[in-house]
């Protein structure tokens, strides 16, 4: 069975370093989790470094800026980054082959408060799809949008054979009480339809190697990611060589049949846990400490 925990106390001294989680464990998306500021105030004060690392596809200034409207300030981890960024720096830089054979005419998808995206990029961007190089996804159009709502989108990019950056992994979010899709869910019915997308995020390791240089000397067996998703935050910290602290009451509490207090039995977490393929060292029902 998988260690669950009521806190992070008890798994303190395993580590130096953190991968923090930002929506389900630091926030809901509408404000700050009081015990999980805390928590991570303790780490601080403790010595212990801290990044914390979202799926949102914006820059790092903007989750910044939304942050501290939530409540979680500014100096409060040691870094943050984030699969938009991610993402802009493999745009502005074309560091590899498959990015500098994109070409310069980009078909947008993704809300307005995603617009921070396009700023300093020297790209075309275009509103139709036959007169695109590739497509940059950062997700849906609409709060209560369904990836089917993108079927005729996605069937004609795909019959102009347009790469797609997928700019968020997952595949829903929970803003408060309400679920929404995510980029992740388009660009995998994208690749169903025979699209190819090119991911930036958890779980795919690349996010973790920007991460690494402000962890940097702490061996990876002394830094521990913490996260509420298993396809994402769990997985990745697998692929990433580190451990694993799963959140039961995130947004996989539904699956997993958590009670009142956030906590799922130690026989369903671990039938979850195998369902999926992916395993964490330990567990707790929210960060705290």
């Amino acid at each position: 069975m998988i260690p669950i925990y009521d806190g992070f106390a008890p798994l303190a001294g395993r580590y130096d370093g953190f991968i923090i989680d930002l929506w389900g464990v630091m926030h809901d998306g509408l404000k700050a989790f009081p015990a999980a500021v805390d928590c991570v105030e303790r780490f601080r004060a403790a010595g212990k470094r801290v990044v914390i690392l979202s799926n949102a596809p914006r820059r790092v200034w903007s989750i910044k800026a939304r942050n501290a409207e939530m409540g979680i300030a500014p100096d409060l981890a040691d870094a943050v980054m984030s699969s938009g960024e991610d993402a802009w720096r493999h745009l502005a830089e074309r560091p590899d082959a498959w990015y500098r054979g994109l070409g310069w005419r980009c078909y947008h998808l993704g809300p307005d408060r995603d617009l921070n995206m396009r700023e300093g990029l020297d790209l075309d961007f275009v509103d139709d799809l036959a007169q695109a190089d590739f497509v940059l996804n950062t997700g849906s159009l609409g709060e209560e949008d369904t990836v089917g709502d993108y079927e005729v989108f996605l069937n004609t990019a795909a019959g102009h054979n347009l790469p797609m950056i997928c700019a968020n992994p997952d595949l829903e979010v929970m803003r408060g009480e309400h679920r929404e899709i995510c980029a992740g869910i388009i660009a995998a019915r994208y690749q169903e339809l025979g699209g190819e997308v090119r991911y930036h995020g958890k779980p795919h390791a690349s996010i973790y190697d920007a991460c690494f240089p402000f962890l940097d000397g702490i061996p990876r067996d002394r830094i521990a990611a913490i996260g509420d998703t298993l396809r994402t935050d769990i997985a990745g910290a697998n692929i990433a060589g580190i451990h694993g602290v799963f959140i039961m009451n995130g947004l996989q509490a539904p699956e997993l049949e958590v009670d009142a207090n956030g906590y799922a039995t130690p026989e369903r977490l671990a039938a979850r846990c195998a369902a999926e393929g992916h395993r964490p060292d330990a567990a707790l029902p929210m960060l705290r400490w």
